[in-house]
């Protein structure tokens, strides 16, 4: 937990858990870690961009009641690194840019209402909302000190993050703004093995390119060599070769 104190007061205890489970079903926990991994990678570069996957968000000091746990939350310009909580005025008074939800079933309609306010409240810019279970995105906007919905989630790209969702019969597939979608580990698992194997069959038909022209090389040294034994034989003998 983290611990704070004021001059003047007792010590203020902000609890780094709030007893929920990060995720309810293994479908909500993969869409979270997919989410925040492709987000670790888009700004793997960026030492001021720093993402979380369900950590405490404490946005006023003093008041450890007032807090929210985003499923994925970016901020920028805050450094990378590892927190207990995100304590806001500690952050620069910075408070994260984007949340994203994934919702579950479990999911009740007053809890996300509660959220949605907690995140226009205290400053978020952009709010997405994905339910896997019927391949349905939503997102907010901030437009003054209100989140606007955003008409059409289906190619629409994300003005701070850069990426861009596509929602199709198969489901929701997100893009970096290098186009390479956000998959989740087993498919990046696969895609690197592939990559490996692809290399490595590379890798032999170089080698054995490389072992035909050595032979090659070989034979036809063998011959020059034979060919100047004869010449210098034939000049022993008298006879100039040609």
């Amino acid at each position: 937990m983290s611990i704070a104190e004021r001059p003047g007061t007792q010590q203020i205890v902000y609890p780094e858990s709030d007893g929920q489970p990060m995720a309810d079903n293994t479908l909500q926990y993969e869409w979270i870690t997919t989410i925040k991994g492709g987000l670790d990678g888009v700004f793997r570069d960026d030492p001021d961009v720093f993402i979380a996957g369900d950590l405490l968000w404490y946005p006023v000091e003093g008041e450890p009641t007032i807090r929210c746990a985003p499923d994925v939350l970016v901020a920028f310009g805050r450094p990378k690194g590892y927190r207990g909580s995100y304590l806001q005025w500690k952050e620069a008074n910075v408070a994260p840019q984007v949340v994203f939800e994934v919702l579950s079933p479990g999911n009740r309609f007053y809890e996300m209402l509660r959220k949605f306010r907690f995140y226009e409240q205290y400053g978020v810019e952009e709010y997405y909302l994905f339910d896997p279970d019927r391949n349905e995105l939503d997102g907010w906007r901030r437009a003054g000190d209100k989140l606007d919905e955003i008409p059409e989630m289906n190619g629409w790209i994300s003005p701070r993050l850069g990426i861009r969702f596509e929602l199709g019969a198969s489901g929701l597939c997100i893009y970096g703004p290098n186009g390479q979608q956000f998959l989740t580990y087993e498919e990046l698992t696969r895609d690197r093995d592939e990559a490996t194997r692809q290399r490595d069959e590379v890798t032999r038909e170089r080698d054995e390119v490389t072992r035909e022209r050595d032979e090659v090389t070989r034979e036809r040294d063998a011959v020059r060599a034979r060919a100047d034994q004869l010449a210098a034989r034939l000049r022993e003998l008298g006879v100039e070769p040609e």
